[in-house]
């Protein structure tokens, strides 16, 4: 990166993106920079900065909402809502380990750039992705222009919800200089049921079963063998077989009830087990940020298929290609590590997606691959028409993060 602007608050911005208008520079927009190798490799040469508007500026634990400067860390955020045991349910991974990004000590990344890549974890198949619950913000469009969405509450809009338009934006419709979210209490208590040595098959349908039950499970995966010997979690690591995985979370007595409900449920599908909070804790977060795949030199896709679908689509993939795998979202979401090819196995990956009407996007991988495969599933052409010209309306002369999502 041949040049840095680093503005230190909105107005700031403003007068940057006017320049950048200017002068036709295009912008590499960056909070703390953990999340800048996913996506394409952009193609600016000067980066905007925002490290510096960070900060928590409005906090109302009795409203469950909380403001913040869009480069405010996670971990600030996180130790904030922590004091008032509270949390953002969508339960945001941290991919820095997977990705072997440096972000200067800040590897958890940014409110902001969680919002704008829409990331979410375990607890997606209960709370819903950071759309859902992101309720306003302000930023500065392509144009140079201010403007606002939403607000302090959920039911604040008006005309088109342009919140959700920015979640999954990646920056490249605006920039985002203030963020509001909805906040919700952390469970009193939080228990895992464990269930050994059940096939891909038998395992999705003892996850379809718990999460059908009245028994409210708050995450589902599945790890095969040759995953969960990966984990740090001795009852996982040391089971020599695979481990399928169910959250429960509520207050102490009710989660208890809870977990030997479901442990009788899985009876007939082998071994049960439970993890109790701190070894729950780490198998969720390994989970959520994809640890198992970290320190190899794979690469990395994720699938978002119906979850009826997962076992299959992942057993073709593996068919034709060097892998292993494993399944979070009760079976809806796919982790793939393959072995390195020149396309990342693109064919291969999106021609098994295709039949289950799923997606694929490609998270890990050499630059120069993913400048030739794409890395977001393939629109149609009505869907990528409809992008470009929000793109157009946005960011006309294409100098937010150009090339990031392809265009």
């Amino acid at each position: 990166m041949s040049d840095t602007i680093r503005p230190e608050n909105h107005d700031e911005v403003v007068e940057a993106l006017r320049a950048a208008l200017e002068s036709g520079r295009a912008l590499d927009v960056v909070g703390a920079g953990s999340r800048r190798a996913l996506g394409a490799p952009g193609g600016a040469e000067t980066r905007l900065d925002l490290s510096a508007i960070s900060g928590i500026t409005l906090y109302e634990p009795a409203e469950l909402v909380l403001s913040a400067k869009a480069a405010t860390p996670m971990a600030e955020i996180e130790a904030a809502l922590s004091e008032k045991r509270q949390q953002l349910a969508f339960e945001p991974p941290d991919w820095s380990q997977l990705l072997g990004v440096d972000a200067g000590g800040n590897v958890s990344g940014t409110l902001g750039g969680v919002i704008a890549c829409n990331l979410g974890g375990p607890r997606r198949i209960k709370a819903g992705a950071a759309r859902d619950h992101f309720l306003g913000f302000n930023a500065v469009s392509g144009r140079a222009e201010t403007f606002k969405s939403g607000g302090r509450v959920v039911k604040n809009v008006t005309g088109f919800d342009l919140s959700k338009l920015m979640a999954g934006s990646y920056g490249t419709l605006a920039v985002m200089t203030a963020v509001t979210v909805k906040v919700l209490p952390a469970p009193e208590k939080t228990r895992t049921v464990l269930l050994f040595g059940a096939d891909d098959g038998a395992a999705f349908k003892a996850m379809r079963d718990a999460l059908s039950s009245a028994h409210e499970i708050a995450a589902a995966a599945h790890l095969p063998a040759v995953t969960a010997k990966g984990s740090s979690v001795a009852y996982v690591a040391n089971a020599g077989r695979s481990v399928t995985a169910l959250r429960i979370e509520g207050p102490g007595a009710s989660a208890e009830h809870r977990c030997k409900a479901v442990r009788e449920l899985l009876a007939g599908y082998g071994e049960t087990e439970e993890l109790h909070s701190m070894n729950t804790a780490t198998l969720w977060r390994e989970i959520r940020d994809v640890l198992f795949f970290v320190g190899d030199a794979t690469q990395v896709w994720r699938l978002s298929v119906p979850p009826a679908s997962g076992a299959a689509v992942a057993a073709e993939i593996l068919s034709h290609v060097n892998g292993r795998a494993y399944y979070d979202w009760g079976g809806g979401l796919v982790w793939l590590s393959l072995d390195p090819l020149p396309d990342a196995g693109a064919g291969i990956v999106r021609g098994a997606v295709a039949k289950s009407g799923g997606h694929a996007t490609l998270i890990r991988a050499a630059d120069s691959v993913r400048a030739a495969v794409p890395v977001f599933q393939p629109q149609s052409d009505a869907v990528a028409g409809l992008g470009r010209r929000i793109k157009e309306n946005f960011d006309p002369k294409n100098i937010l993060n150009p090339g990031r999502m392809g265009v």
